[in-house]
Parts: structure tokens; C-alpha cells; sequence
């Protein structure tokens, strides 16, 4: 082999490898069968700290789909809205949603799919990029039946920043513990709508989840069930699912969040923890949602302590301020109820 040959050859997987997508490798729960409370958790599983933090949304809220760090991303008809909810929300370098709960009792939870693929642009649907096609979703639905109609009338379109893409898919869950996952696989739209859809992971396809879930037998469990115990995606799916089925009638709203971060805990990436191709991709935070009562809660894993927010401690009303909470930055100063500890941003982020 020559050296020119040599030399194409080293250029050539130099530059597949650093343009290969980084995997967003989180994890949902949802544990809408325990007759107190509607409970959800996720897993952040990231490279490098993804800048998080708590912002409330008022209603009223102008926004501009096609808007990306004040530039604008989707030329022709990118769909603009005033939403009508308010939400408490986890940001991702501040230019986006990737979690959230609404004053309506929905949830939107955005975790990463290499399968993506939004399909190319279509001009004659509102273009909304993928880093608030979760808050497009807060802003305007009140439950997961009205989201799905919602999501149906937009196009997400791929947005890069941080030289990352926003290779999206969203579980969504309300107060009635209805829940869907909408994915985009060949350019179209792929719909999981109901109660039974309680895990959500990464790759391959939900629809693939569902068949490996399928052909292992967890009906007599035990101590002894031989149970997946990797870090990798398929794995976190399976053991999530085998838990959340095992879980005893809470008595209270803290047994119920307690139950639901347990879970999410145990599908969690330990610090130094291989990914195969990709490096260690250790979980960030997590987060939990009582949809029921309005609560929600994050935990960073580099702090000992739970934080969580009372929705109906808050102003959502139209003309209220936007606040904004920084647990990354304030860790050991914060603990329990923050909801009263926001500090006011003289504009909305996005």
C-alpha cells in the first residue's frame, strides 16, 4: 500500500469517527398504574455537562420555531405561537427543551435516537426545530391525546449546536397516565399511543425495543432472574421494564417519587462506565414528575441533594415573569422545595 493510499485511508476514519453522532443515552419511566399518583422519571445521560437549568414559562410567551440563537434556521414558514400554558422546564445549553412538565399536568421528555430522521423540508407544514419541539408541545397541549394532534400538524426539523445534532425522539405522559413515544424513522412520523408505554430508552427503534422485551420471560420473577445489566440502551430498556412491573402500591407521594427515582437510578450510567464507539457518556441528572399533584423534581449526580418545584406555588399567568433556577452552579445551596428561590431573566431564553 503507498503512502498516499495509506494516508486517504487514515484521513478517511479519522473523519467517520469524529462525525459520528453523540448519543444522548437517557432513559424514561413512567408508573401510571399505582392508583395514588401519576409519576414519572428520566436519566440525562451526556458527554460533558449539558449548562442545565430550571426555567418557568408564564403563558403568553411569543416564539418563533425557526429560531435558533437568534438565527434563523428554517427560512420558509417556520411556525410561530403564543403559548397558552405555562411550564417549569430543564433546559440544554440554553438554546432549548429537553424536559419539562406543564401547569396542565403534561409531561415531555426528549432523549436521543440515532434512527432519527425528520425527512426532508417540507415548506407547506410550519417548521419547528427540534429543540423546542418539546416546548412547541408544553406551550399548547393539555394532555397527551392534544399533543400527538398537535405534533401531527408541524414538521420537526434537524438542528445541530455544540456540533451536536438533535437526533430526537419524545415520551410524553399526562395526569390520566395516558403516555406516547413518537419517533421519526425514514422520514416520517412513528406513533406509540397508550397506557402500556411506561419505558422508553434510546436505540434501536421503539419498535424493536418492544420485540427484544417480548422474547424474554419475566413472569416468574425472583432473585435469581437473570436480568441485562449493562450500560447500553437495550439493556436500561429491559431492566427498567422488569422493575417498574414490580413495584409495591405507594402510600404516599414520596414513596411514589421515591419508587419512580429508584428505577431511574438503577438505569443510570456510573461515572466511567464504556460505551462502545462513543466514550463514557455517565449520567448528569435525573429528574421526576408527579403529574398528579404538579411537582417537579431534579437531582444532579454530583449533588446529594433532591430539589423540586411546586407548580402551583407559581405565577403562569399571562405577563408574568420568566424565572430562572441554576442547580449546576448552586448545588449545596439548594435543597428541598425551591420553588421560591427562581430569580426573575429580563427575557425569555430560546
Amino acid at each position: 500500500m503507498s503512502i498516499e493510499t495509506l494516508n486517504f485511508w487514515i484521513s478517511s476514519i479519522l473523519m467517520t469517527l469524529f462525525a459520528a453522532p453523540a448519543v444522548l443515552a437517557c432513559t424514561r419511566v413512567l408508573w401510571n398504574d399505582n392508583e395514588l399518583a401519576v409519576v414519572s422519571a428520566r436519566t440525562m445521560d451526556w458527554p460533558e455537562s449539558t449548562e442545565p437549568t430550571l426555567v418557568v414559562f408564564p403563558s403568553g410567551i411569543q416564539r418563533d420555531g425557526g429560531k435558533l440563537e437568534g438565527h434563523d434556521i428554517i427560512a420558509e414558514n417556520p411556525a410561530q405561537w403564543t403559548s397558552k400554558h405555562g411550564s417549569v422546564v430543564t433546559t440544554v445549553y440554553g438554546i432549548g427543551t429537553v424536559d419539562g412538565l406543564n401547569e396542565k399536568g403534561l409531561g415531555v421528555h426528549a432523549l436521543y435516537l440515532t434512527a432519527t430522521n425528520y425527512g426532508q423540508r417540507d415548506p407547506k407544514q410550519p417548521g419547528v426545530h427540534a429543540g423546542l419541539w418539546a416546548q412547541y408541545i408544553l406551550d399548547n397541549a393539555g394532555s397527551v391525546q392534544e399533543a400527538l394532534a398537535l405534533s401531527a400538524e408541524i414538521q420537526v426539523v434537524m438542528v445541530e449546536a455544540r456540533g451536536r445534532t438533535a437526533s430526537l425522539h419524545l415520551a410524553l405522559e399526562d395526569a390520566s397516565g395516558d403516555s406516547a413515544i413518537i419517533e421519526y424513522i425514514d422520514g416520517k412520523p412513528v406513533v406509540h399511543h397508550g397506557k402500556q408505554y411506561q419505558v422508553m430508552t434510546n436505540d434501536p427503534a421503539y419498535d424493536e425495543q418492544l420485540s427484544l422485551l417480548g422474547a424474554i420471560d419475566f413472569s416468574n420473577p425472583s432473585s435469581d432472574t437473570p436480568l441485562p445489566g449493562n450500560v447500553n440502551a437495550r439493556d436500561r430498556f429491559q431492566r427498567a421494564s422488569y422493575y417498574v412491573n414490580l413495584l409495591p402500591k405507594p402510600e404516599s407521594e414520596r414513596q411514589a417519587i421515591a419508587s419512580a427515582l429508584a428505577i431511574a437510578r438503577n438505569a443510570s450510567v456510573p461515572f466511567g462506565a464504556p460505551y462502545k464507539n462513543f466514550g463514557v457518556y455517565n449520567t448528569e441528572y435525573r429528574t421526576a414528575m408527579d403529574l398528579t399533584n404538579q411537582r417537579y423534581f431534579f437531582e444532579l449526580t454530583t449533588s446529594p441533594n433532591v430539589v423540586w418545584v411546586d407548580l402551583k406555588q407559581l405565577d403562569f399567568t399571562n405577563g408574568a415573569k420568566v424565572l430562572e433556577l441554576d442547580p449546576y452552579h448552586e448545588p449545596l445551596q439548594l435543597s428541598g422545595n425551591v420553588s421560591q428561590k427562581f430569580k426573575a431573566l429580563p427575557a425569555p431564553p430560546f
